[in-house]
């Protein structure tokens, strides 16, 4: 088989799936319908785990876990879009990792509404400006972020999903070759962050190194200077249609942050790996015992609290504190469900949602 008859039978492979997603959104169209008579929900995040699951177990060649979510992720955000065009906010600039982490979940299709930052992004979903938003939640070396935390206290949204990102950074660039870059542009975090690959490349070179505001500014100087480089996102790059000539030049690969998908009111089915985040407002934090009671009713149901903070209350004279916590297993199952019961009135439940590993 030579050339022209491999892209002859790729071509005709590439035929059979337009044919199968046509008739996929054909059926989508169909439980579109079905949806908005019952008035339920259109994001499953459940569904579509239980779907890549599936695929992977039955995938018998070269396409891996990885490989197929990229895949169907985009026909998943397709299929929302024919049901109903899907608006998501994301913590801005573009072209910021929190901007990747959005399209990674919502596809290249849907509508995306960059804002100034997290308190913008809750304000649009609260008040319905926006079905959806993304914001971060924590960095496994920086640590949590109090912001999404006390915003998610004070403010009437739902957790959708989470999803982790690697934080990998590129070098990007419109000239030929690295003897010919003077400057490189990115943020001061992005430059410490790579400082090893840096001393390396670029030992031999008297670079100059311009901090910006963000790595998104950094792609978009670069691209039009001929003699410069940033050091940013890979969907940075691609915005601004700079050809990246490193990839993953980070010193650290195990850098990711977390993100939550907000909505106003969200409640998704049971997937058999579900995480539940709550806020408990309990009364006098000062008194011995009570959050020792409080987690002792976790423990005695056997469930397992992977995460707690605590924050103060704002405006309070004396040092009280809430509690963040993300717990194992989903709202509805007996053992939560009980604990969930029995301190009602100073529990806030944001939402359960499928474990993202």
């Amino acid at each position: 088989m030579n050339l022209d008859d491999i892209r002859s039978k790729i071509d005709q492979i590439d035929s059979q799936l337009l044919l199968l997603l046509n008739e996929r959104m054909d059926l989508v169209k169909k439980v579109g319908e079905l949806k908005r008579q019952t008035k339920t929900v259109i994001y499953r995040p459940e569904r579509e785990k239980q779907i890549i699951t599936r695929l992977t177990a039955e995938s018998a060649g070269l396409l891996d876990e990885k490989s197929i979510e990229a895949i169907f992720l985009e026909i998943f955000a397709t299929a929302r879009n024919l049901e109903l065009p899907e608006k998501v906010a994301y913590m801005g600039p573009e072209g910021s990792f929190t901007h990747q982490a959005a399209e990674s979940r919502f596809g290249a299709i849907s509508e995306y509404i960059m804002l100034p930052n997290i308190k913008a992004v809750f304000e649009a979903v609260d008040t319905e400006r926006t079905r959806f938003g993304v914001i971060p939640i924590e960095n496994n070396q920086a640590g949590i972020v109090y912001e999404t935390v006390d915003l998610l206290n004070e403010m009437d949204v739902s957790i959708v999903a989470e999803l982790k990102l690697p934080i990998h950074f590129a070098m990007a660039s419109v000239a030929d070759k690295t003897a010919d870059i003077k400057r490189i542009y990115s943020k001061d975090i992005a430059f410490r962050q790579c400082r090893g690959f840096l001393n390396k490349y670029f030992e031999q070179q008297d670079i100059e190194e311009i901090q910006v505001e963000s790595t998104s500014k950094a792609a978009k100087m670069a691209a039009s200077d001929p003699e410069s480089a940033a050091i940013c996102s890979e969907i940075a790059a691609k915005l601004f249609g700079l050809p990246m000539m490193y990839q993953n030049i980070e010193d650290n690969s195990n850098n990711r942050t977390r993100f939550y998908i907000l909505a106003k009111k969200f409640e998704n089915q049971p997937s058999g790996n579900d995480k539940t985040t709550i806020i408990a407002r309990l009364s006098n934090t000062d008194s011995p015992g009570v959050l020792a009671d409080f987690l002792n009713d976790f423990k005695s149901n056997g469930i397992n609290i992977t995460k707690i903070e605590s924050r103060p209350y704002k405006g309070s004279e004396e040092f009280n504190f809430w509690f963040f916590l993300e717990l194992m297993g989903y709202f509805k199952d007996p053992g939560i469900s009980a604990v969930l019961e029995k301190h009602k009135s100073v529990i806030k439940v944001l939402g359960s949602y499928v474990k993202n590993v």
